[in-house]
């Protein structure tokens, strides 16, 4: 008798009894096979029948039998163990049970069925699971001991509820690869049903879309069968979808997964622009002129000499010879103040004019701007104000068009809300006002910036600044006179000026309640 086949005979025999621990030795020769099982109860008959040739004696009070082990001779089969831990019934070991296992050229069935009996499992292999094994493993989980010695062999196993499929695994893919190819050729005839579902969030266009492989340029895959379709009904929102009835369940679900609300964000910015100048200016005109009467062989004429009392432009020139007004100290709306003295005889024909003009001027400037917007969880908004200043711009031939430019304040976010309530913004915040005229029309003045931030619901952030400091000292004089001590202010002009300004940009999102959007005021 085979030591598999004693073993089995064993353990059927223990299950019969209602036996829970049990030690078996066994050996071969004159003495015959003995067996010594305990029933872990004290009043067990000292004397069991013979069964097969196999005599069963219960063990002493006290003993703790945790140990099958299973003895040949080395003439015979080689020795086997099996080391059961007590504590738990074979039909319902753990996973993490620890198992030992001592067997040389044991057949690879038997030892399933060993796994089998251990684990409550129902084992069941193909044909292709043949073969003898040695194993030695010592208190190792027994699905692990499983899984060892199935990858040992080129096995893999299936389970389905309580059974346990065992075989090689080139036959188990064939299986697999058979059984789709099966379940492809039932598909391509079996009869579409048709699913229609009124989507209450989403757009139904944009849906059809993704389930047909998404809009243009999206990775996204088909999510319909390839017998499928979708038609999308804008008017009332719904959704026709034709495809197979197994996945029209798994749709479903899935649709309503996606429409759901979706949480909206209001986002307030704040632009401050500050601005603080200061200027002076301090110039003058002198001009000087004399004509004296000659007599050359016998006719009257006149020599003159110097300016002829008439403005002119800025330097030494005809009316002034020295033509250095004051200028605007840094602003633009109002001419510097002006005082003359001109000195001159009783014919006029000598005189001196001296024209002195200051200007001082000061300004203190300070603009918020607040746009605000609302917008829902990743959708990009933009809200801009301002003006369109006209151009000319050549179109080739000759031609001239006229095309705008805007000067204007511009703010654009796109908001995600993460899993802990913060808000994630990819802003860009532009702001624009008109520069000084030129001869192609007005400039200008662009202050702008683009970045990403994350804030707290409620909170705010300083997205950046811009601070700008300007100090100028201009002087214009007559080579030479003007640096004369004190006389030196009648030959040139001095204009100084001072200009400080600053941009800040605040930004403060808040993730807005269920309900109709309303702006705080």
């Amino acid at each position: 008798m085979t030591t598999s086949l004693i073993t089995s005979r064993i353990q059927s025999l223990a299950r019969v009894m209602g036996l829970k621990k049990y030690m078996v030795h066994c050996c071969w020769g004159a003495v015959g096979l003995g067996l010594a099982c305990s029933a872990g109860a004290q009043n067990m008959p000292m004397a069991l029948p013979m069964v097969s040739g196999m005599a069963l004696e219960p063990l002493a009070s006290g003993v703790t039998a945790s140990t099958v082990p299973l003895s040949v001779p080395p003439s015979a089969t080689p020795s086997v163990s099996l080391s059961v831990p007590p504590s738990a019934p074979l039909s319902m070991q753990p996973l993490e049970q620890a198992i030992s296992l001592n067997f040389q050229n044991i057949e690879l069935t038997a030892l399933l069925q060993i796994f089998a009996d251990y684990s409550g499992l129902n084992v069941v292999p193909t044909e292709g699971v043949a073969g003898l094994i040695s194993v030695r493993l010592n208190q190792v989980p027994w699905q692990q001991a499983l899984n060892i010695v199935l990858q040992s062999k080129g096995l893999v196993s299936r389970q389905e509820g309580r059974v346990l499929w065992v075989a090689p695994q080139g036959e188990w893919a064939l299986r697999e690869k058979k059984s789709l190819e099966n379940q492809a050729a039932l598909e391509s005839v079996m009869p579409l049903q048709m699913l229609s579902m009124r989507l209450q969030y989403a757009r139904a266009t944009e849906v059809a879309q993704r389930l047909q492989g998404g809009t243009a340029g999206s990775t996204g895959g088909r999510w319909l069968s390839g017998r499928g379709s979708v038609l999308a009904e804008p008017r009332t929102n719904q959704l026709f979808i034709s495809d197979l009835p197994a996945r029209l369940p798994d749709l479903e679900k899935m649709l309503l997964q996606l429409d759901v609300p979706v949480r909206q964000i209001l986002i307030e910015a704040r632009i401050v622009e500050a601005d603080d100048q200061f200027g002076q200016s301090l110039g003058v005109r002198l001009g000087a002129g004399m004509a004296v009467p000659l007599k050359i062989q016998g006719g009257s004429n006149t020599l003159a000499v110097g300016a002829t009392n008439a403005a002119a432009t800025a330097g030494v020139a005809p009316g002034n010879q020295v033509n250095l007004p004051a200028g605007l100290a840094g602003q633009v709306l109002n001419s510097p103040a002006t005082f003359a003295v001109s000195l001159f005889n009783a014919a006029a024909d000598r005189f001196i004019n001296v024209e002195i003009s200051a200007l001082e001027a000061a300004g203190l400037g300070k603009v918020v701007s607040r746009p605000r917007v609302v917008t829902a969880d990743q959708t990009k908004a933009l809200i801009e104000q301002g003006t369109e200043l006209p151009y000319l711009t050549a179109s080739g031939n000759g031609v001239t068009a006229i095309s705008f430019r805007k000067a204007n304040l511009k703010l654009e976010v796109t908001p995600q809300i993460t899993p802990d309530g913060s808000v994630v913004l990819d802003v860009d915040v532009n702001r624009d006002s008109v520069g000084q005229i030129t001869p192609a029309g007005y400039a200008i003045n662009t202050k702008h910036v683009k970045t990403q931030v994350r804030v707290e619901d409620g909170g705010t952030v300083v997205l950046g600044g811009i601070y700008e400091e300007t100090n100028r000292n201009d002087e214009a004089k007559v080579p030479g006179l003007g640096d004369v001590p004190g006389l030196g202010w009648l030959f040139k002009n001095r204009d100084q000026t001072r200009r400080k300004s600053e941009l800040l940009i605040f930004l403060t999102p808040r993730v807005m309640a269920d309900g109709p959007a309303t702006l705080p005021p």
